[in-house]
């Protein structure tokens, strides 16, 4: 007797979701914006404590 059942293949592996690559995207907008709110922490703190 022959199965309808479909059997994956060994060619088709099912990759893991990384969730390092789902980050990378969006690294050239965060990483910016988070340089300038820490300036302006650093030169807020430098300011109060003159």
């Amino acid at each position: 007797m022959s199965s309808t059942e479909v059997r994956p293949s060994h060619g088709a592996e099912i990759q893991p979701h990384d969730p390092v690559e789902a980050v990378v995207p969006a690294i050239p907008i965060v990483l910016p914006l988070v340089g300038g709110v820490l300036m302006f922490l650093l030169a807020f703190i430098a300011i109060y404590m003159a």
